[in-house]
C-alpha cells in the first residue's frame, strides 16, 4: 500500500476550503489503496480544531505540534516525524517549513508534491522558491486546484512536474428544490475582506434584498471581519431578511445549501472555490464576479450560473433575473450540477490524486533514509512568504539580546 504523508495547519472553529478538503480526500484515497498520515501544526485547543478531528474521527494517522516560534524548529519537527516513519510521497500542502524539509525528503529519494489552492501572492511566492527557485529545494510535483493557475505556470520551463486537478466535491443524489415564493441567497466562506471582500458582499446583500422583492440572504462564515458584517447588518437590514448564520462544518455546509437557490462570490481572486462547487452540485445556482481566475472554469454565464461585472448595479440586477425570468433557474441549476458531476467531482479528484502519486513514486530513485543537518542554511525569506516564515535572529543579534538582557537584570 502506497504512504502518503501530508502536512496542513489548524486552528479553533477555522474555516477555508483547502482545510476542508484534505480530510474529505483521504478516505477516498484509502478506497483506492493509498494510506494518509497528516502532520498537523496547530494554534489553540487541539479539540476544537476541525480538520484534526476529521482526521481522528476517520482514523488516519496523525501527529499535532503547537506551531513553532521559528521556522527551523519547525523545520525540524517535520524531519523528526518523517524520519520515524518514512512516506513513499510528502505533501507539504499550506505549511512553508514544510517546503524547506522537502529539500531533505527529496534528497532521501522521497517525491514532494505542492498545492497551490488560489491566485494571490503567497501562492505565487511558494512557486517562486520551490519550483522556480533553487533546484535543491524544487518540489517533484505541483499539483494547480484551476487550468488558469496551471497554464500561468506552463509558460516557463521547469523540472516540476505540474498537473491540474481540482478539489473536487461530493454530489449528493438529492438536489435543491425549485423557489416558490422566496429566493434564497447565500454566501458560505471566510468573513474576510483580503479577497472575499466581505464587507462589500454584505452591503451588496443588504441593498439586493431592499430591491428584489421575495428575496433573502444569510452569510455563512467565520472570520475576522465578523463585527464588522454584524454592524453593516445592524444598520442596513433592520427591517429586511438578511442575516448571519455563523460557522459552518464541513460536513455540514451541503446540508444548508440543499435548502438554498443562490451562492455568491464577488471576490476579487479565487483558486478553484470548493464552496461554490458544493453549491453547484446541489444545483445551486452561481452568481460571481467575473475575474480572471478560478470562477471562469465553473461558471459559463447563462448556461452554468450568472457572471456580473461589479458589486451594484450587475449584481442586483442578475438576482432581479433570477426571481422574475420564468425557467431561467432551473435551466442554471440543471447546468451547474452537471458540470460538477462530469468533471469536477470529488470522484474525479481522488483517482486523478491517486495516479498521480502512483505515478511519481513510481518514478522515482532508490529511497533512503531521511538525513536531518544539524543547522539549516536557508534562502532568504520571500516577501511573500513572510508571514509564515519565522526566522531566528543572526547568532550575533541573539547574543546581544542575552547579554543585554543579564545586564539589565542586573542589581
Amino acid at each position: 500500500m502506497l504512504k502518503v504523508t501530508f502536512c496542513a495547519h489548524d486552528y479553533p472553529n477555522f474555516v477555508g476550503g483547502p482545510y476542508a478538503w484534505l480530510p474529505r480526500l483521504l478516505p477516498s484515497l484509502r478506497e483506492r489503496g493509498i494510506e494518509s498520515r497528516v502532520l498537523f501544526s496547530i494554534r489553540g485547543n487541539e479539540a476544537e480544531c476541525p480538520a484534526v478531528q476529521q482526521v481522528k474521527q476517520g482514523d488516519f494517522k496523525h501527529s499535532v505540534c503547537q506551531i513553532p516560534d521559528h521556522t527551523d524548529q519547525h523545520i525540524r519537527w517535520i524531519l523528526n516525524q518523517l524520519k520515524q516513519e518514512p512516506p513513499d510521497v510528502f505533501v507539504p500542502h499550506l505549511v512553508v517549513p514544510a517546503f524547506y524539509a522537502s529539500r531533505w525528503v527529496k534528497k532521501a529519494g522521497i517525491p514532494t508534491i505542492g498545492v497551490m489552492h488560489s491566485d494571490d501572492p503567497f501562492y505565487h511566492g511558494l512557486v517562486d522558491e520551490f519550483v522556480f527557485a533553487q533546484s535543491n529545494y524544487q518540489l517533484s510535483g505541483l499539483v494547480c486546484v484551476s487550468r488558469f493557475i496551471e497554464q500561468t505556470l506552463f509558460k516557463t520551463t521547469t523540472p516540476t512536474r505540474i498537473k491540474c486537478i481540482p478539489c473536487g466535491a461530493p454530489v449528493p443524489q438529492t438536489t435543491t428544490k425549485k423557489p416558490s415564493d422566496q429566493l434564497k441567497i447565500v454566501y458560505v466562506g471566510r468573513l474576510v475582506e483580503e479577497q472575499k471582500q466581505i464587507s462589500l458582499l454584505t452591503k451588496a446583500f443588504c441593498r439586493t434584498v431592499r430591491e428584489v422583492p421575495n428575496t433573502e440572504a444569510i452569510i455563512y462564515g467565520s472570520g475576522s471581519k465578523q463585527k464588522a458584517v454584524e454592524k453593516i447588518i445592524a444598520q442596513q437590514a433592520q427591517d429586511i431578511p438578511v442575516k448571519l448564520g455563523g460557522r459552518l462544518n464541513s460536513d455540514q455546509v451541503q446540508k444548508h445549501l440543499l435548502d438554498s437557490h443562490v451562492i455568491v462570490l464577488l471576490s476579487d481572486y479565487e483558486g478553484l472555490p470548493i464552496a461554490l462547487m458544493e453549491a453547484m452540485a446541489c444545483g445551486v445556482v452561481p452568481v460571481c464576479l467575473r475575474i480572471r481566475s478560478g470562477i471562469p472554469e465553473l461558471v459559463e454565464d447563462g448556461v452554468t450560473g450568472l457572471l456580473v461585472d461589479d458589486r451594484g448595479d450587475s449584481f442586483v440586477a442578475a438576482i432581479r433575473r433570477l426571481q422574475q425570468e420564468t425557467g431561467l433557474w432551473e435551466k442554471l441549476s440543471q447546468g451547474a450540477r452537471a458540470k460538477i458531476e462530469a468533471d469536477y467531482s470529488d470522484t474525479v479528484a481522488a483517482d486523478q490524486w491517486a495516479d498521480f502519486l502512483q505515478e511519481l513514486h513510481q518514478s522515482a530513485g532508490l529511497q533512503t533514509s531521511i538525513k536531518r543537518p544539524l543547522f539549516f542554511s536557508l534562502p532568504p525569506v520571500h516577501p511573500a512568504l513572510a508571514v509564515e516564515d519565522k526566522r531566528r535572529p543572526p547568532l550575533v543579534k541573539r547574543v546581544r539580546y542575552k547579554l543585554r538582557s543579564l545586564i539589565k537584570s542586573q542589581p
